[in-house]
This record gives structure tokens, C-alpha cells and sequence, in this order.
């Protein structure tokens, strides 16, 4: 097999005889394409590497890394892999299991005793390969990391307090914590960190180079910033902070890095004539173990999949007869995905620098057609009118929650009354001043808003991080008269005694 690499790094490849050959000019017109999508979705910067037979055959950045900084964005541009990494989790709990330290039915409490759920029958019988495929039945989880920076080990200590959503593998419910069970799991049979870990087990033996563990591991001024259309323009925003569960998605890397991980994990976990997996530990983690519901991706609505599953650490789901590998990864700002044809050999990653920037679902549809299925339906078309269609959706119900609104009430306290302390067991704490007429609320010093009367005893107003949009505060009275309970957008803390 050939491989030649042509300017801006874009790779072209001859196949095999049994195989279509990939020409120059399907090159340069997917080239120009991911070009004209990428400005169609208003991404300023993007990266993506196409591997087909072992080889990279498509690898090229676009646009910048930072709105209003000329600094471009190339194949060497660290991103955030964010969900993504999920994968590379399975994959070190594999090499555990590879060498007789675990199985992927062992009870979890025999490793990770704190992780103690609701339901005792739960705690008992939850196995390893339940963190792994979203099946513990547990409800969400994401104000772990969302509105409080908590360690990991509290959060364990916490998860007895959340309710199921529903049985144990009784319906899907995606959770990152559960993969950070994981990779404390990992971290107390090797007696390393789990950074430690995946360095020393994937990056150094894929020649990953320019890849992290996490943010804060960076050593490289090559990195991309996040942003967020905030009031109808695209900003910059902030980093988000170094996630406690990096097992979940701490992982920065580059489209030369996951071309890597790509080709690895597309040819059975070979690499250099080594391979991270057995064969057969590398057949489980990618065999459908539970199903997931259309609603979890609208991309289902235009795809119409015949199935519908989770393996390991990747969704699943037919397409033209053939099964797709996809998983996906969002932080503000930024997003990733990767996804396989392997029947074709034939896989991709996507790097954007953009808020749920779903171009790169268009990207992938069109690659697997592009290079592999054949085929002009035009993915660029449909997925727009979806995500239009869903982000119009968003503001009715926002108009909606709106027009909820009885004017002209009054609150039924003096705003000083609702000002204070309050507390969670699983929430945490909640602190409320007084500040030029407004309440002002900072949650576990990772939230903060200033709201204001908007009925009745309900207060609303913008987060002080813009996109995160607005809060809402809604009060509860006892019998005596006096403030009682918060429910701070879902999360219900209780007032302090003095």
C-alpha cells in the first residue's frame, strides 16, 4: 500500500485491488468541503483526521484557534477529547483485565467499597461492566462537576443520596462518575495514577506525543480556546476547570495524536507490532452489551437506525447495512467525536472549537459515504434543519417558561428574609446576600447569579458566566412564615439555623 502525502498535510492512498482506489480529487473536494461546512456552522477553528486501512489518507486543520488571534489551527492543535477519552478508560481497564487483576463482572464493591449507592441491592450487585455501559439505573449525576469542586472521593460518599432513575440495567442513564469509579478502580490495582496510567499504557506506546492527561499537563502554547455564542455572537469564554473525574474526560490531544489512537483501535488494538489488548478483550469492549434510547443523540431522527446499542465505552447503531462505532465529547466550548466503519476499515475524529458544534456529525456521515458507501445525500443539509430546528425549540420553551410569569406580585418577604445560608447533604451550600436590590447567590463558590423579583417568591437573573444563561430560585415558606427550603435550578438546599 501507498501512502502519499500531499501539501497542507492531506493524505491520499492506493488501495488494494478489492478495494475502491481514493484519488487526488476526492482529496482535495473533501478538503474544500470540511472547509465549507465548518464556515456554514460558524466554527472558527476545527481539526479531523480520516484513517482507512491503517493509513491516515485525510489530515488537515481550519480556521483559528482563538476568535480574533491569527494563529491558525493545525494538525498539532490541542483540543479537548473530552468524552472520548471514555474509550481510552475501557481500554486500560481492559489491559487489567488482560493481565488476571479484574473481570468485567466483578462487584465493584469489592474494589471501591465508599461507592455506595441508594439502593443497597444496587451497591451489592453492580458489577465493573455496568460503570462502563451507563446501566446502573442511577439518575444524573452532572452537578458533580457542574456546580461544585468536590473531590472524587466525596462524590462517592455522596452518591448514596441520589435516587435511581431507574432499576440497576433497567434503562440507560449516561453518567461520567460511574467512569470515574472506573479509573479510581484502575488507579488502586496499579498503585498509579490514572494520568500516570494512561501515559505510560497508551500515549508513550502510540508515539502520542503531544497528547495529556489533562489541561493542567499541557506543556504546549498550540492549544485551542473555547467558545460559546453569547446574545447572538461567538465569544471566547473560559476554560472550564480540570475535571476531578479525568477518567470520564480530561484528555487533550491533536488530530496527529488520535490518528494514532484511531488506527489502533480500528485494527483490533495493533500497533507497531505490539497490541495494548488481547483479541478477545478488544472483540468484548466492542460487542453491544445495552441498548440506548433514540432521544439520547437527535442525530437518531435523521439517521433511523435499525438498532440502537452501547459497548464499552462507544455507542453503536447500523448504517447502510454496516455498524458504526461513534462516540462523542463536549465541554463548554469545545467538542470532539470519533467514529468507525469497521467492516471498512475506515474511521475519523473530529476536533471543534465551538459549543456542540454538530458539523461534526455531517463530517462523519460524509466521510463514511465519501470514502467507503458511496452515496450524495446531502448530511450538511439535514443536520442543520435538525439543530435549527431544536435550538428554535429551546428558545420557545424558553418563551414559554416566560410567559409562566404573574406580573405584578410581590415577594412575600423583605429581600434581606431570603438572604443566608443554606445547605445540602448532596448539594452542598448555597449562600445568598443582598446586593444593590438583587440576590446574590454563589453556590460552592462555583456558581454564582444575580437575581431578581420575578413572582411571587421566585427570583430570576443571568449567571454571572454569561453561557450558562439564566437562574432560577424559587423559595419555600414553613408554617411560621419564614424561608425554609431553595430550589436552585433542580437543586433543593435547606436554610441554615442561626
Amino acid at each position: 500500500m501507498k501512502y502519499l502525502l500531499l501539501a497542507m498535510l492531506i493524505g491520499i492512498t492506493c488501495t488494494s485491488h478489492a478495494q475502491k482506489k481514493i484519488t487526488a480529487k476526492q482529496i482535495q473536494e473533501f478538503d474544500s468541503y470540511v472547509e465549507m461546512v465548518r464556515k456554514q456552522w460558524d466554527v472558527p477553528g476545527l481539526s479531523i483526521t480520516v484513517v482507512k486501512d491503517n493509513q491516515v489518507i485525510f489530515k488537515k486543520g481550519y480556521g483559528v484557534r482563538e476568535l480574533g488571534k491569527p494563529e491558525r489551527v493545525d494538525t498539532q492543535t490541542l483540543f479537548a477529547c473530552a468524552s472520548t477519552t471514555k474509550a481510552m478508560t475501557v481500554a486500560l481497564m481492559g489491559m487489567l483485565v488482560d493481565e488476571g487483576k479484574i473481570r468485567w463482572d466483578d462487584p465493584v464493591y469489592k474494589y471501591l467499597p465508599e461507592l455506595q449507592f441508594y439502593d443497597p441491592y444496587v451497591t451489592r450487585n453492580v458489577r465493573i461492566r455496568d460503570l462502563l455501559t451507563h446501566n446502573t439505573g442511577v439518575g444524573s449525576t452532572d452537578f458533580f462537576t457542574g456546580a461544585m469542586h468536590i473531590p472524587v472521593n466525596e462524590m462517592f460518599k455522596r452518591m448514596v443520596l441520589v435516587k435511581p432513575s431507574y432499576p440497576l440495567r433497567g434503562g440507560f442513564v449516561y453518567q461520567n462518575i460511574m467512569y470515574s469509579a472506573a479509573g479510581r478502580i484502575i488507579e488502586r490495582l496499579t498503585g498509579k495514577l490514572w494520568s500516570e496510567v494512561i501515559q505510560e499504557r497508551i500515549f508513550t506506546p502510540l508515539g502520542m506525543d503531544q497528547t495529556a492527561p489533562k489541561r493542567g499537563f499541557i506543556k504546549t502554547e498550540n492549544v485551542t480556546r473555547p467558545h460559546y455564542k453569547i446574545n447572538d455572537t461567538i465569544r471566547v469564554i473560559d476554560y472550564g476547570a480540570d475535571s476531578e473525574i479525568g477518567s470520564a474526560g480530561a484528555v487533550w490531544s491533536s488530530a496527529d495524536d488520535m490518528s494514532k489512537w484511531v488506527i489502533c483501535m480500528l485494527d483490533s488494538s495493533k500497533f507497531n507490532g505490539g497490541r495494548l489488548l488481547k483479541p478477545e478483550t478488544w472483540a468484548e469492549i466492542f460487542k453491544p452489551h445495552t441498548m440506548f434510547p433514540a432521544d439520547e443523540y437527535p442525530t437518531m431522527q435523521i439517521l433511523q437506525p435499525n438498532w440502537r446499542t452501547y459497548g464499552l465505552g462507544w455507542y453503536q447503531h447500523d448504517y447502510k447495512g454496516k455498524k458504526v462505532n461513534f462516540h462523542t465529547g463536549s465541554l463548554s466550548g469545545l467538542t470532539a467525536i470519533t467514529a468507525q466503519l469497521p467492516e471498512e476499515k475506515l474511521g475519523i475524529f473530529v476536533f471543534g472549537n465551538y459549543d456542540h458544534a454538530e458539523v461534526r456529525h455531517v463530517l462523519v456521515y460524509k466521510a463514511f459515504d465519501w470514502f467507503a458507501l458511496g452515496g450524495a445525500r446531502d448530511w450538511n443539509s439535514e443536520f442543520r434543519t435538525l439543530y435549527s430546528g431544536l435550538a428554535e425549540k429551546n428558545r420557545e420553551n424558553v418563551a414559554d417558561f416566560e410567559k409562566k410569569r404573574v406580573l405584578n406580585t410581590k415577594s412575600s418577604l423583605a429581600l434581606q428574609e431570603y438572604a443566608g445560608k443554606y445547605v445540602s447533604p448532596l448539594y452542598g451550600e448555597a449562600e445568598i446576600i443582598v446586593m444593590d436590590n438583587l440576590l446574590s447567590v454563589n453556590v460552592n463558590h462555583v456558581l454564582y447569579a444575580k437575581l431578581a423579583h420575578w413572582h411571587y417568591d421566585t427570583f430570576r437573573g443571568p449567571y454571572q458566566k454569561a453561557w450558562y444563561g439564566k437562574a432560577t430560585a424559587r423559595f419555600n415558606l414553613n408554617v411560621g412564615g419564614e424561608v425554609d427550603v431553595l430550589w436552585f435550578d433542580g437543586m433543593e438546599f435547606r436554610k441554615a439555623k442561626n
